[in-house]
Order: C-alpha cells, then sequence, then structure tokens
C-alpha cells in the first residue's frame, strides 16, 4: 500500500526534461511509482488531488549556515516554506565544533565569533543550542532524529584550528605535531560523517574581539595538506572564501583555489558571484579559476544568487557598511562619539572617498545614499518619513543625500532601518545573470539563510526565482530552472537519490501552483531565543512540501514532523570526481 498518492501534478523532475502530468505515490520515505494519470492501481492510505500544480523535487540550498539555528528551529524556517528540503551548512570555515574539552572557554569565542562573522544573535546562540558536544561527530549526532529537513555539514578550519591552537590559532602558525593533530582531527570528522573542509580567508571575516579569524592565519602548505586530507574519504566536496570573491580574484587566490581542488581531486565551491553591469569585467575575471581548475585536474564552481536579495543597513549595528574600508573605524565608536564624527564634514567627506575607492570592492555599491529607502524609525523628528527615498528628503531639506541620513539616523540615535535600493537591477545586468547562469561552473546559492538574520533575507530566493521565470523576466524555462535549483547541486555534493521526482529517489518533493508562487515581503519578527529579531518571509503558493515522504509543510504552515535526515558523507553522498 502507498503512503500517499499524488494524482494528476505537473511533474518538473529535476532533469530539465518536459513537464509531465502523472501520478506519483510513496511509500517508506521513497518515490515507489510515477505513472500516467488514473493508472495507479496501488490503495493508498492518503491521496490528493494536485490537478493544476506543479510538483518538483525538494530544492537543495548549497549555501545556509543553520548550523545553530536548527537546535531551536528544527524547520529551518523560512527555507522549508520556500520548498528547501535539503540544506548545506558548516560554510565559510565556521563551524560548531569540534570544540575542545580541555577549554570549556572555546565555546563562548565560538558564540561570539559566530554572533560577529555571520550576524547570529549572541542570546539565541547562547539560549537556543546545548553545546553537548566535543568532536564533530557529536555535534552531527545531537541534530540527529531531530530536524524536519535534511542536512549535511562541511567541518569548519577555524573550528579545526581553535581546538588543536587555542588562542595561538589567531596569529599563529601550527608546528609540524599541531598540524598532524589538527589532520588526525579532521579525519576524524570525515570518518564521522563531514561533507569536506570549509575555509575562508576573506578580510570581511573577523571574530568577536575584532581579530582576523583563525583561518585567515593559515599559509597554503596548510590549507594543502588538508585538502589532500580531503581526498581521503569519499564524497567530499570543498568550500572556501577569499578577499577576491567579493569583487574580482587577485591571481596568487586563483592559484590557491586551483591548487586547493587539484589535491583534493573533489569540487571547491565558493560564494557569492556578484553580476553587475556596471563592472562587466568581473564575471570573466571571477571564471578563470574555474577554467584553469579543469586544466588542472580540479574544478571550482561559483554560486550565484538568481535575485536580489533584500538587505538593510544601519549606523547603528553592525552591518555590511562596517566592512566598507576605513568605515569599521567611525561606525565602531560608542554611539555619541559616532554621532558627532558623522556630523563632521570632513569625517564624512573621507568615508565618501574610501566607500568609492577599488580597495572598496564590491562594497563601492553601497556608497549610493541617494537611493535609501527610510525603514523603521524611532524618534517625533522621523514622523512620516518610513518608505521614503533618500533622494527625495535630501532635496526638500537642501543637503548631500548622506549628510541627510546621517541626521535622519541621529535622531534616532542610529537605530534607523536603511533600505538600500539595488543599482544592478537594469536590464543588462540580468541579460549577464541570464548568460552566467549558464556556464558550466556556475550554480544557484548562497542564500545564507541562517545568518545575517536582522540584516538580509535569502531564504526566499528559490520561490520568487521560480515566480520571475513562470510570470516575471521569464529568463530561464521551468523545467531548467527546477533542474538548476535541484539536480545541479544534488550532482555537485553527489547526493545518492536525491534532487530528482525518479522511482527509488527519497520522496523530497514539493508542490506548488504556478500561477502563484513567490515570496512575501521580508519583514521583521522577534521569534528567536531570547525574543532576537530575524527577517522572515512568508511563501506564497506553496501548497505542500515532503521530506523523505513525510509532509512537513501544508499551505506555508510546518505540520510539526521532523522527518529529515543528518546526511553523513559516503553514506549518504558519492564522490564527485574532477578528473
Amino acid at each position: 500500500m502507498l503512503d500517499h498518492l499524488i494524482k494528476g501534478a505537473t511533474v518538473v523532475d529535476g532533469t530539465g526534461a518536459p513537464a509531465r502530468v502523472a501520478d506519483v505515490g510513496i511509500r517508506g520515505g521513497r518515490i515507489a511509482v510515477i505513472a500516467e494519470p488514473g493508472t495507479v492501481t496501488e490503495s493508498a492510505t492518503t491521496s490528493e488531488d494536485a490537478r493544476g500544480r506543479v510538483l518538483a523535487p525538494g530544492f537543495v540550498d548549497p549555501h545556509t549556515h543553520y548550523d545553530a539555528q536548527l537546535f531551536w528551529d528544527p524547520y529551518a524556517t523560512p527555507s522549508l516554506n520556500h520548498g528547501v528540503t535539503t540544506v548545506a551548512g558548516g560554510n565559510c570555515g565556521f563551524t560548531l565544533a569540534p570544540l575542545n574539552p580541555a577549554r570549556p572557554e572555546d565555546a563562548d569565542y565560538t558564540r561570539r565569533m559566530m554572533s560577529k562573522v555571520e550576524g547570529m544573535s549572541l542570546v539565541a546562540l547562547e539560549e537556543g543550542a546545548p553545546w553537548s558536544w566535543s568532536s564533530f561527530g557529536e555535534y552531527l549526532d545531537a541534530l540527529e532524529g531531530r530536524v524536519a529537513v535534511n542536512a549535511g555539514f562541511m567541518v569548519g578550519h577555524c573550528a579545526l584550528r581553535r581546538y588543536v591552537m587555542g588562542a595561538d590559532a589567531v596569529g599563529g602558525q601550527p608546528t609540524p605535531a599541531q598540524l598532524e593533530e589538527m589532520l588526525s582531527l579532521f579525519h576524524d570528522a570525515m570518518d564521522a560523517g563531514a561533507w569536506g573542509l570549509s575555509t575562508t580567508q576573506s578580510s570581511t571575516h573577523s571574530d568577536g574581539d575584532g581579530q582576523p579569524v583563525a583561518s585567515r592565519h593559515a599559509k597554503p602548505d596548510e590549507l594543502l595538506a588538508l585538502s589532500r586530507a580531503v581526498a581521503e574519504h569519499e564524497g567530499t566536496q570543498l568550500e572556501a572564501i577569499v578577499a577576491g570573491c567579493l569583487d574580482q580574484f587577485s591571481d596568487d587566490e586563483i592559484d590557491l583555489f586551483v591548487d586547493m581542488s587539484a589535491a583534493a581531486g573533489r569540487p571547491l565551491n565558493w560564494n557569492v558571484l556578484t553580476i553587475d553591469s556596471a563592472v562587466p569585467e568581473r564575471v570573466p575575471r571571477q571564471l578563470i579559476p574555474s577554467e584553469r581548475a579543469r586544466k588542472a585536474g580540479g574544478r571550482i564552481v561559483a554560486l550565484t544568487m538568481p535575485i536580489l536579495t533584500p538587505m538593510n543597513m544601519s549606523l547603528g549595528t553592525f552591518c555590511a557598511l562596517n566592512l566598507i574600508p576605513g568605515w569599521g573605524d567611525v561606525l565602531g565608536l560608542p554611539v555619541p562619539e559616532r554621532i558627532a564624527k558623522l556630523r563632521d564634514p570632513d569625517v564624512r567627506a573621507g568615508m565618501l572617498r574610501r566607500a568609492d575607492s577599488k580597495e572598496a570592492g564590491v562594497f563601492r555599491r553601497l556608497a549610493h545614499f541617494d537611493r535609501y529607502v527610510i525603514g523603521d524609525t524611532y524618534s517625533k523628528e522621523n514622523e512620516g518619513l518610513t518608505g521614503r527615498v533618500v533622494r527625495d528628503i535630501a532635496a526638500e531639506r537642501g543637503q548631500e543625500p548622506f549628510e541627510c541620513l546621517v541626521e535622519i539616523c541621529a535622531n534616532d540615535d542610529l537605530r534607523t532601518v536603511l533600505w538600500p535600493m539595488p543599482s544592478d537591477n537594469d536590464p543588462e545586468s540580468w541579460a549577464l545573470r541570464q548568460e552566467a547562469w549558464q556556464h558550466e561552473d556556475v550554480m544557484l546559492g548562497g542564500s545564507d539563510a541562517g545568518a545575517h538574520l536582522d540584516r538580509m533575507c535569502g531564504a526566499p530566493y528559490t520561490t520568487r526565482f521560480i515566480g520571475d521565470c513562470l510570470r516575471g523576466r521569464k529568463l530561464v524555462g521551468l523545467e531548467e530552472a527546477v533542474k538548476m535549483l535541484t539536480d545541479d547541486p544534488a550532482q555537485l555534493f553527489g547526493l545518492r537519490d536525491r534532487g530528482r521526482i525518479q522511482e527509488g529517489f527519497h520522496a523530497d518533493l514539493v508542490l506548488f501552483d504556478p500561477e502563484r508562487i513567490d515570496a512575501g515581503k521580508a519583514t521583521l519578527v522577534h521569534d528567536l531565543p531570547g525574543d532576537s529579531p530575524r527577517l522572515d518571509s512568508k511563501a506564497i503558493g506553496i501548497n505542500a512540501v515532503w521530506v523523505n515522504g513525510v509532509e512537513t509543510i501544508r499551505e506555508d504552515q510546518v505540520t510539526g514532523a521532523t522527518p529529515g535526515t543528518v546526511l553523513r558523507s559516503g553514506r549518504d553522498t558519492r564522490t564527485v570526481s574532477t578528473k
């Protein structure tokens, strides 16, 4: 007997093949039958009429940072609401394990680092996760059996360094004995099911003390030793971030990526490829590592987002503005001193010069203050400004845009929420994205769904992208769009029996209304541990989501079921060779 029968759905199977109407039966967590409508003779415990609806494989999000959130939110909201059934965590060199049991203070260091570098609520990290593990395997075990999504995790280089080197991980180099211990610890994590190694050399990644995170101090020899260790385990990967990911790679960064992938004989993915017609030379430069890696026996894949992710800013709390060269020195001051500095015309002029410099890279786009929209305000002086554009307010007041913005924020003691309008929403930029998506080493993803929670909302990229493909710009057909969100990442990670609607595959499925599928506006909610805030977005037109054959979402509401699997390398992933 079938557990559930979905009748008359328009099946888009993830392979890119033309859609077809079929009945799909689920049994024991797997897809048991795909047949012409009305021809399934086996009885089913439950069934539903899905005529006019699209049935697709569950979406696979390759870059989420859900390492902590899954403890207080096993449903990985809002990703699950938007059809995501499999998530990759342990990104950018940051994981919650391993933790050295001889140094209990390392857990506090890790929490403060994650709060700073990934914008996670410190209170939520302290109150929402048990921190009961030491080894990476114990961390995975702590999640097993209690999550609604399938979740796989890289092991973070920063955690490996901290475990072995302690405080010397920041600023120090491992002795030969320490490197051997690090490699042994890494092998233990891989044996327990880690998907591979993640690391960062990005200049934007600093710990809770404001120091460059541990992996930023690693030399190429250390990175290559860890990469070679990846090669010894089945179903593994590399993920790496360098400063050039945000703008354009240096020659040394290209060499490093190519050498790491070739040494591991495994794919390496990085994020995020930013596509903007104002910088047309960026994409060709960023794809040079992919071209060179293929010749060297490796593979390098760039993640890119198919939507413009809503992201807010603030002069009061840490955000992307702090990452503009020189701005952190001002925005890191106590609020009264910060306001005084920002009101100084010479200081503002210097900040604007730095923001427009080549070294600012992709953050240059944040300095178009005339294009900022005022969000939430908190003072009588700012009543009526919410929703207005700084350009218009500045013109009324006879001020320069940045001066105007500073005065508005100062009225709120810098609590004002600011929403920059994207500068890359022009037809030329979308044409460049459409072209880049066709490249064999470009893949959709990079949502950061479990990070920067009060600043950005990347999780709904799946529904917003498909809605745009069906009723908006229509840059990609439905079948190709679904493949890009399902089979493509499943193939990159070597997921066993996932990413397609195929008999015998795991029943990770999403049923949606093609006339309605979309994502709602990002809104601030206070539902994290400690009443901490995050941005959320309602899923529109998602009728149901199944994970391993069990219904987890019905009409944007979680069912309470937790049928997800902690996906472990080797058992749940196969080796994706680069040869």
